[in-house]
C-alpha cells in the first residue's frame, strides 16, 4: 500500500515540480527498501502485541495438550511440564505477515495474492486441527482425510492460477533443475498438478513434524525465509536471472517483501517461542508458514532446490517415513523415536541443545542453496 507513495514522486517529476521531500518518496520504488521495511514492522507486531496473543489465548483456555506417558513413554518425561502452554501462536505469526506484507508490498502483483491466499487457507486448516484438540483436550485433530483433500484443492488453485495466466503456463509446466551449467528445463505437462501438490503437502507437513521443540521451526523458517527472500528477486530480476542462469519469472522480485516479512515475524515470534517458550505456534503456524515457503518456491521455480535450503525440514520428514516404513516391513525401529529431533532427545541431548544445533544445520543448508547459483 505505501509503495503508493512513490507515484507521487513521479508524479513530481512530470510535472516539473522540484521538491526535494516528493523525490525522497521514490525510494518506496525499491523493492529491497520495502523488503527491510516489511521484515522490521513483522518483527515489531510479532513483539508488541506477543504478550497480548499469549494472555488472550490463555483466557480462552487454548492450551496444549500433551500425549500421555503410556503413549509416549519417557518424552513424557521430558515434555510433561508444557501441557496447557498456549497454543495457536500461529495467529500472531500470520497477523504479522498479513499486516506488514498488505502494507509494504505493492498491491497489483498477483504472486503476492496467491501467496497470502495459500498462507490464511492452510492456516485455516492448521486452525481447525489445534481448536479439535484443545476441544477434546487430546493430541487428535482433523482426519488426515480431509487435511490431504483441503490441501489437494489447494494445489489446483494453484494449478488454475498458473495455466489460466498467459504470460506464466509455459514457464508453470515446466521443472527448473539447477546444478547444471545450461540451464535444464523438464516438461511436466499434465503432472504440473501432482507437482505442486507434492510440493505444498510436503512443505508444509515437513515444518509441521518440525514443530516439536521451542522455537527449532521458527528458527529454521527464518533461515529458509530470508534465502529465498534472494532466490525471488534474482528470479524477478531479468538482468541477473539471466547472468545466474536461473528462470526469469514476471512478479517473482516482489515476493522478496514477503520472505523478510516471514524473517522478521519469524525472529519477533521466537521472542516469545525461544526455549522455555511461553506460546507454541501450533498447526495453525507450521501449516501455514510451510505451505507458504512451499507456495514462493513453486512461483519462483526453485522447487527443487528447496529440499537443500529446507534441509532440516527434510531430515524430520525422512525420519518419519523411514521410520514408519522399517516399522511396518521388519517391525523393527531405525530411530528411538521419529521425527529425528525426538530421537536426539532420547538419546540424552537436552532440548536447547538440539534446537541450536538443528538451526546451525539450516544456516549451512541455507548458504550450500544460495552457493547453487553460482555452480552454473
Amino acid at each position: 500500500m505505501l509503495y503508493y507513495l512513490s507515484e507521487l514522486s513521479e508524479w513530481a517529476a512530470a510535472k516539473g515540480v522540484t521538491n526535494d521531500f516528493l523525490k525522497a518518496l521514490n525510494v518506496f520504488s525499491y523493492i529491497s527498501f520495502r523488503a527491510i521495511c516489511a521484515g522490521i514492522t513483522a518483527f515489531l507486531i510479532s513483539v508488541v502485541f506477543g504478550n497480548f496473543v499469549i494472555r488472550k489465548l490463555i483466557s480462552l483456555k487454548f492450551g496444549q495438550p500433551i500425549r500421555t506417558a503410556a503413549e509416549v513413554h519417557k518424552l513424557y518425561e521430558l515434555h510433561g511440564s508444557k501441557k496447557g502452554t498456549p497454543t495457536m501462536g500461529g495467529i500472531l505469526l500470520i497477523g504479522s505477515v498479513l499486516v506488514s506484507t498488505l502494507l509494504w508490498a505493492k498491491p497489483e502483483n498477483p504472486f503476492i495474492w496467491l501467496v497470502l491466499f495459500s498462507t490464511v487457507f492452510l492456516g485455516g486448516i492448521g486452525f481447525y486441527d489445534d481448536w479439535l484438540k484443545v476441544s477434546k483436550k487430546n493430541s487428535d485433530g482433523i482426519s488426515s482425510r480431509l487435511k490431504f483433500f483441503l490441501q489437494c484443492l489447494l494445489a489446483g488453485i494453484f494449478t488454475l492460477f498458473f495455466l489460466m495466466n498467459p504470460k506464466l503456463s509455459a514457464t508453470a509446466q515446466q521443472l527448473f533443475i539447477p546444478f547444471f551449467k545450461e540451464p535444464l528445463l523438464l516438461g511436466m505437462g499434465g503432472l504440473t498438478f501432482i507437482f505442486y501438490l507434492l510440493v505444498l503437502v510436503g512443505t508444509s507437513n515437513a515444518v509441521n513434524l518440525t514443530d516439536g521443540l521451542d522455537g527449532l521451526a521458527t528458527g529454521c523458517t527464518a533461515t529458509v525465509a530470508a534465502t529465498y527472500a534472494v532466490l525471488v528477486y534474482v528470479a524477478g530480476n531479468i538482468k541477473t536471472a539471466t547472468y545466474l542462469q536461473v528462470p526469469f519469472v514476471p512478479y517473482a522480485g516482489e515476493l522478496a517483501v514477503l520472505c523478510v516479512a516471514l524473517l522478521g515475524a519469524c525472529l519477533g515470534f521466537l521472542w516469545w517461542n525461544a526455549h522455555p517458550a511461553r506460546v507454541f505456534m501450533g498447526d495453525t503456524g507450521s501449516l501455514a508458514i510451510g505451505g507458504m515457503l512451499g507456495a514462493v518456491a513453486i512461483c519462483c521455480k526453485q522447487e527443487l532446490l528447496l529440499v537443500i535450503v529446507g534441509g532440516v525440514f527434510v531430515m524430520e520428514a525422512m525420519s518419519v517415513i523411514l521410520q514408519v516404513a522399517s516399522f511396518k516391513t521388519t517391525g523393527r525401529r531405525i530411530f528411538k523415536m521419529s521425527p529425528i529431533h525426538h530421537h536426539f532427545e532420547l538419546s540424552g541431548w537436552k532440548e536447547n541443545t538440539v534446537i541450536v544445533r538443528f538451526w546451525i544445520l539450516s544456516v549451512l543448508f541455507a548458504l550450500l542453496g544460495l552457493a547453487t547459483l553460482k555452480l552454473r
